[in-house]
């Protein structure tokens, strides 16, 4: 690539955006001599105080969990073909009757439309998903059955919690790699309007030992369910929680607590949340998502856009986690999120033979863990490192970030720990189990720049000149 920019002398500089795929649209366009990288940078269970960044950035990077593909050739690249999602909606409104499995089984299918792809030409699917419906716990597999593709087709599922979509993505790249695959689709998938809300666990266990009671007669049956407190029994129903099971504590405490740490303050939050709502709603105005937004009963808009957000009504609100004096209020936080999408990425070589222009190409992937209690939500600031130390890159090589996460001092708090002002943010909240935390390096061969994410509701969507 360096060989590139270097003999084509009319290039004046070379943008790199934070993305996981590009879609289709003409209305942003950049040079077609120009080559672009890519960094996906979302948050995971990562994180870090300033302290412990400047001492663990500098340790050799032989913890991070990487996969990537050659620069040279065809055989071993993997490449970004298309992708679509569902409309991302608050939770409990336009989606109430959908199944998870229904929202992936619409978005493979939208995919696989708007691509005109041969069903019996996929090799495998991978979906992520969190909150499992117990009748669907492999939901890639029936999704996939149900979008029409072929019985004989293997897929399977990952949850690894905010990351689990594009680990979905990463998995595919590497059977990729590893020459089990040519053609993947990948993607995710996850509702909280309809969850699995348990019995108490001594209800359950009546049930299932009743069976045995009931061979004594139904009145022994009846007595062994009826044992103890069958009122307190019924009333003590289970709901999944989203507080982190080790911890105890919900990702907003976690992210106000760090937003203290690094001086990231309420005005910032809500200026940027008043920013990222009327750029979302304008992009939806003037058609940024056309072609990759699919239709859900006949409307591609997302509710959960506030079009005409000021800093008077967001400053309304009280904090939401940490009170009376924390910075996250329900403005500058995402809302529980309803959607799916669904990628498609192949090999080169396949992807050509199949008449398939690549739009990106995927290079390389860093997943980090550490320490939950104190480290939580910085992962973009420990994994950026380890791609850009293996690519022979530094911040200023990068042009976008684009950085996926719940809150919007994500972005902020980022800036903070590593990206030096001249270096553009955009940001997508989602409060979704599908959204990731890794940077993926990808690398743009095309004419088109536009950020598309395999993730949820973007929350930000303004673009330097140069990708329109």
């Amino acid at each position: 690539m360096a060989q590139e920019n270097k003999n084509n002398t009319s290039i004046t500089h070379s943008l790199r955006i934070l993305i996981l795929s590009c879609p289709h649209n003409n209305k942003h366009k950049t040079s077609s001599q120009t080559t672009f990288r890519t960094i996906m940078l979302q948050h995971t269970i990562n994180a870090a105080n300033k302290r412990i960044i400047i001492s663990r950035l500098n340790r050799a990077t032989t913890t991070t969990t990487t996969r990537y593909s050659s620069s040279t050739g065809t055989g071993n690249n993997v490449v970004v073909v298309d992708g679509v999602r569902l409309p991302f909606a608050q939770s409990s409104t336009i989606y109430t009757d959908e199944l998870a499995v229904d929202l992936q089984r619409m978005a493979i299918t939208g995919l696989i439309n708007k691509t005109a792809l041969s069903k019996e030409d996929v090799d495998h699917v991978i979906c992520g998903n969190v909150i499992q419906e117990v009748r669907t716990s492999n939901i890639a597999r029936e999704a996939a059955i149900n979008a029409g593709l072929p019985n004989n087709i293997g897929s399977h599922t990952v949850a690894m919690a905010c990351i689990s979509s594009s680990m979905a993505v990463c998995t595919g790249a590497e059977k990729i790699l590893a020459g089990q695959a040519d053609v993947v689709i990948a993607g995710g998938a996850e509702t909280f309007s309809d969850v699995p809300i348990r019995l108490s666990r001594k209800l359950r266990q009546k049930l299932i030992q009743l069976p045995k009671a009931m061979k004594k007669g139904q009145l022994a049956g009846l007595k062994h369910l009826f044992k103890g407190n069958i009122i307190g029994d019924i009333v003590g129903i289970e709901t999944p929680a989203i507080a982190n099971y080790t911890t105890g504590e919900v990702m907003g405490v976690s992210s106000d607590r760090l937003s203290a740490k690094f001086d990231v303050s309420r005005e910032d939050q809500d200026r940027y949340t008043v920013r990222s709502h009327n750029m979302a709603a304008k992009a939806h105005e003037e058609g940024f998502y056309m072609g990759e937004v699919i239709p859900y009963k006949g409307e591609t808009m997302e509710n959960g856009i506030k079009a005409g957000s000021t800093m008077e009504s967001v400053g309304k609100l009280k904090p939401a986690f940490v009170k009376p004096h924390g910075t996250h209020t329900a403005a500058n936080s995402s809302f529980l999120t309803d959607g799916a999408a669904a990628s498609l990425i192949m090999s080169e070589k396949r992807a050509l033979e199949l008449g398939f222009k690549p739009l990106a190409y995927i290079r390389d992937w860093s997943f980090k863990a550490c320490d939950p209690f104190e480290e939580l939500l910085l992962g973009p600031t420990y994994c950026s490192q380890s791609v850009l130390a293996r690519q022979n890159l530094n911040m200023f090589d990068i042009g976008v970030f684009e950085i996926h996460g719940k809150f919007c001092n994500y972005v902020l708090r980022y800036g903070k720990t590593k990206i030096e002002e001249n270096i553009y943010l955009c940001t997508y909240a989602t409060n979704n189990f599908l959204i990731s935390s890794f940077p993926m390096l990808v690398e743009i061969r095309n004419n088109r720049g536009i950020c598309w994410s395999n993730t949820l509701k973007p929350n930000c969507n303004e673009l330097p000149e140069i990708c329109r």
